[in-house]
């Protein structure tokens, strides 16, 4: 996603492999797997997703279309998908005709750009009646930190706030679920501290690992640790009361005009 200020943890995937190792993150996968099991069935309808960056979240289909304002990015995720529509596209400007989405999905992408309410209803507009706006977001401003700093995030949200601005725009909330819990808060800190910390020493510059191919026992390594990271972000964020979510996702739906 690259709608605002850079992502910094972009830097350390230039090469095609960290590009497997990024789309293996436990909290991506975690996103994943909770934003899909929301989406309502695609059938005839077509599916937009604002922000996709190179770790999209939707299924590539001949019906769903990628949105992200990189031009780079959108080809490095066309070439590693294939199936779907590429679109270079500002969230806060989009190029599509009123009520042609049945299905949005926004992930961790709002909290990037600084127009929010502008974003919103651009998604809102593109959406047809009764459609659906699947987002996820970071939660609670008390705990913004190094972290949200270190990957460009303008703020934090908290839930109410969330569903005003969705509200404002049309869409009408229907249910809201914790995504990650306090286990992804204190795991990102501790990588962004360390990260941070690293650059004053130039040992992490974006060229640093330009070249590198990890071994495919490391490759395997990271992909296993990350998957039973997941199941454990899982149980955390299953077990965390709402207020102590770092992730929420909520479901949102445009609403009809009396008679439609």
């Amino acid at each position: 996603m690259a709608q605002g200020p850079g992502n910094r943890f972009d830097d350390f995937f230039v090469e095609p492999a960290y590009l497997t190792l990024k789309n293996h993150l436990y909290n991506y996968q975690v996103r994943k797997r909770a934003v899909r099991e929301r989406l309502p069935l695609q059938g005839a309808g077509m599916m937009l997703e604002v922000g996709s960056g190179i770790s999209p979240i939707s299924p590539a289909t001949d019906r769903t279309v990628f949105t992200e304002l990189s031009f780079s990015a959108l080809r490095c995720l066309k070439a590693g998908q294939g199936a779907g529509h590429y679109v270079v596209a500002d969230a806060t400007r989009l190029p599509f005709k009123e009520g042609v989405f049945r299905s949005a999905v926004c992930s961790e992408v709002l909290e990037h750009i600084e127009d929010d309410l502008g974003a919103i209803g651009q998604m809102a507009s593109v959406l047809e009646k009764g459609g659906r706006l699947v987002v996820t977001f970071p939660h609670r401003r008390d705990f913004f930190a190094v972290d949200d700093r270190f990957v460009g995030h303008h703020r934090r949200y908290e839930l109410p706030e969330m569903i005003g601005l969705l509200e404002n725009s049309g869409l009408r909330s229907l249910s809201v679920c914790n995504v990650l819990g306090p286990l992804e808060k204190l795991t990102m800190w501790a990588t962004a501290a360390l990260l941070t910390a690293c650059s004053f020493t130039g040992s992490s510059s974006p060229a640093a690992g330009r070249g590198f191919r990890p071994p495919a026992g490391l490759v395997k390594a990271f992909q296993l640790i990350n998957r039973l990271y997941a199941g454990l972000a899982r149980i955390d964020a299953r077990l965390a009361p709402t207020r102590l979510a770092m992730v929420l996702l909520v479901v949102a739906e445009k609403q009809r005009a009396p008679g439609d």
